[in-house]
């Protein structure tokens, strides 16, 4: 089974990249800007000819969110145009597609947790974009799975994580927001889900949400990595008025992941679990 990986330096391809060897049933093609840029259009067609996987697990995307408010063009291709010929290329070739997607379709207003029927209305360039991209994924490829996830981090890159422990490095004090409430979501178990379902016998289209256990705020978050990594930096709670973005954020954004749970028969994992075994890979490797 010859399985393509797109943005394979990310968070996400970081992550699944690692788990690569746990089968040897898979034959894993890991690609980046440089190998594969999804924003030169022309070029998508003619690369997946050459290399004909037969699952294609797109993690690519434009995640700046604050740039895409200044450029959506640039944001628009990545997140909506390339994923449309991505697609259109996997149904007319036989290849299965999971395609990553964002919480940030959402607009944050709701009092219960999202499920995957629910109306998007993106508060930003980039979710709108992203948006676009779920549309047109289904559309053109009917048979696709689309991974709705939120509040990303790893062991890889930068992340809320990685800058929370760099700021409390540095500062006897930081502030950070406490009014908007999300599940934060560790890279690795959203690969060890996607692993979990390429190798599964049966294959279900559709929109899943997957993230970590969790209902919290940007600010209980930085609170439990000051616990665990034994900080005694100040966390001060702030309003998200005081902390101006360009690109507005969904206040709430808590998925519901009964879907993927009962369909794939997948683990949602604690958040404070994960969170324990990245900090530690942290310092293992610092």
């Amino acid at each position: 089974m010859k399985v393509l990986v797109t943005g394979g330096k990310g968070q996400l391809g970081s992550e699944l990249k690692k788990i690569s060897t746990k089968n040897n049933e898979i034959e894993w093609f890991f690609t980046d800007r440089k190998s594969f840029n999804l924003s030169i259009l022309d070029n998508i067609y003619i690369f997946l000819d050459k290399l004909n996987p037969e699952i294609i697990v797109n993690c690519a995307a434009h995640t700046s969110v604050n740039c895409a408010e200044d450029d959506f063009e640039t944001s628009n291709i990545t997140n909506h145009k390339a994923v449309e010929l991505i697609a259109s290329w996997c149904i007319n070739n036989n290849c299965k597609l999971i395609h990553i997607s964002t919480d940030y379709v959402y607009d944050g207003k709701s009092k219960f947790p999202y499920v995957e029927t629910d109306l998007p209305n993106p508060l930003n360039n980039y979710g709108k974009s992203k948006l676009l991209g779920d549309i047109a994924c289904l559309k053109k490829n009917p048979t696709c799975i689309i991974i709705r996830t939120s509040w990303l981090y790893s062991s890889f890159g930068d992340n809320f994580v990685t800058n929370i422990i760099n700021l409390m490095k540095s500062n006897d004090e930081i502030r950070v927001v406490n009014d908007q409430f999300g599940s934060p979501t560790y890279a690795g178990d959203l690969a060890d889900t996607i692993l979990n379902i390429i190798l599964n016998n049966k294959w279900y289209p559709g929109i899943y949400n997957y993230t970590n256990s969790a209902n919290i705020s940007w600010f209980d978050f930085a609170n439990e990595i000051k616990s665990i990594c034994d900080f005694n930096t100040i966390i001060k709670p702030i309003p998200s008025k005081s902390y101006p973005q360009k690109a507005k954020r969904p206040k709430y954004s808590i998925l519901d992941n009964s879907k993927i749970i009962n369909t794939f028969k997948i683990e949602q994992v604690n958040y404070l679990i994960s969170l324990n075994k990245c900090i530690k890979i942290l310092y293992n490797e610092s």
